[in-house]
């Protein structure tokens, strides 16, 4: 029976990997992710249903759209799986319960930030302030489980454990992302160029509404690690202008965080 959920877990990751392949390609444009319906970017005609199921499509297509050749960038079935991965780790972690559908959804929040700051360098509002209220709402629905971090100076208090959640929510949400933000702007008064956007602040505030201070901040760190290297490593071979440069900081926040969140998961 657990396997059953688990496969219906992952069919249902692929079909709302697809579409948040509609949410990378048309917010960063301010496009309306409901209408029209989906339409190849080359030949705008529209994507007949049978051309457009998970993964299996863009095989049986070989990439490339049925009316006109054009190609089929790999992010479509890569995003699909990867939504499916993610939804099955959620299952296979805490199998049908509210803190498995709380993952599936920060999970398909941080797969859409990922790829629309490698694309574009772009972090949609719609993703991270829409999520940084799904984050308190979820801290609501499914207390964020204890050690939280504010514990250690509220548990004498008496309180239950929706409130202690909630505050440490608003606390994760709130004191990572102002931080960060003094940060950057420290940093663009010293050198007279922006070195973080408004983005990823608001990105790292989702990320703290989800799953409290802690988490967020074992992210920030990694995740700022990973994309020194990355950038360093990118430069190098790339043979770019450092200071022309534009780190995706988000896309190395949101690839650290899945990793975090999904970390019981891969350690099993």
């Amino acid at each position: 029976m657990f396997w059953a959920e688990l496969l219906v877990a992952g069919l249902f990751g692929l079909l709302i990997g697809s579409f948040l392949n509609v949410c990378i390609f048309r917010l960063p444009y301010d496009l309306s992710v409901s209408t029209p319906r989906s339409f190849c970017p080359q030949c705008e005609k529209t994507i007949a249903w049978y051309d457009n199921v998970p993964v299996l499509s863009y095989l049986l297509l070989r990439g490339k759209c049925r009316n006109c050749g054009y190609g089929i960038h790999w992010r479509y079935p890569f995003v699909e799986l990867l939504t499916g991965a993610a939804f099955v780790s959620a299952i296979a972690q805490f199998q049908l319960t509210g803190e498995a559908v709380k993952l599936m959804v920060f999970s398909a929040l941080t797969i859409v930030c990922i790829f629309t700051d490698f694309a574009e360098r772009i972090l949609p509002d719609e993703i991270t302030l829409g999520g940084t209220v799904a984050g308190l709402v979820g801290a609501y629905l499914v207390p964020i489980a204890p050690p939280r971090f504010l514990d250690i100076f509220l548990f004498e208090q008496g309180w239950s454990e929706t409130t202690l959640s909630l505050i440490e929510s608003a606390f994760g949400a709130l004191f990572p992302s102002v931080t960060i933000y003094l940060v950057g702007e420290i940093y663009f008064r010293l050198r007279k160029r922006e070195g973080l956007g408004f983005g990823d602040v608001k990105l790292i505030a989702m990320f703290g509404a989800f799953y409290g201070f802690s988490p967020t901040l074992v992210t920030l760190l990694i995740g700022s690690l990973v994309g020194a290297i990355g950038s360093l490593v990118y430069l190098r071979l790339a043979k770019q202008d450092s200071t022309t440069y534009e780190l995706p900081f988000g896309s190395f926040l949101g690839i650290v965080a899945l990793g975090v969140q999904h970390a019981a998961f891969l350690n099993r």
